[in-house]
């Protein structure tokens, strides 16, 4: 055979089964090959179809919603440091006078309600992380069982920080006079 002619051949391939024509001694051939065989050269690899999400993420914030809950009707280190703050600055008021009511509500009062409001704020997130877990579609049993947790806590929290706030569960202190 003559180094110049051509020698056409039917090759089958994975991607596709057609002719490739390769010239002997001709190595640009061969990368042209590679790109029939792979349709443009693209890899087998990138027609996969992407593998489902594991889960992991909504699992996680399941968990995070059911703790969130928790937090919400236990209190929190930030509550607390916001509540001492309060009852920091309601004393700085009441130094420079007021009746007994008004040193009551600023020095207990003040300090209850931003509690109240903390701890709401920590029911509220467990409420929405809650929600959104439960929007996506899951396949563990589990994982919806945390977030309908979450969910509860945090409308059981929103009620109770809500009664403490308005005074509803405990009313402050009267001076008797």
């Amino acid at each position: 055979m003559n180094p110049t002619e051509t020698k056409e051949t039917t090759e089958p391939t994975e991607a596709t089964t057609s002719t490739v024509v390769k010239d002997e001694g001709d190595a640009t051939s061969e990368a042209q090959a590679f790109d029939a065989e792979t349709e443009d050269g693209l890899t087998e690899d990138a027609d996969e179809t992407p593998r489902a999400s594991s889960g992991i993420a909504a699992a996680a914030a399941a968990v995070v919603a059911a703790g969130l809950g928790v937090v919400a009707l236990s209190g929190t280190w930030v509550g607390k440091v916001a509540s001492e703050r309060q009852t920091l600055i309601g004393q700085i008021k009441t130094s420079q006078g007021g009746t007994p009511a008004q040193q009551i509500a600023a020095v207990y009062g003040d300090a209850w309600h931003t509690t109240a409001l903390v701890n709401g704020v920590f029911a509220l997130l467990a409420l929405i992380v809650g929600v959104a877990v439960l929007a996506v579609p899951q396949k563990a049993g589990w994982v919806r069982a945390f977030a309908v947790a979450g969910v509860a806590l945090g409308v059981l929290g929103m009620i109770v920080s809500a009664g403490m706030y308005f005074d509803l569960l405990l009313s402050l202190p009267t001076t008797g006079s």
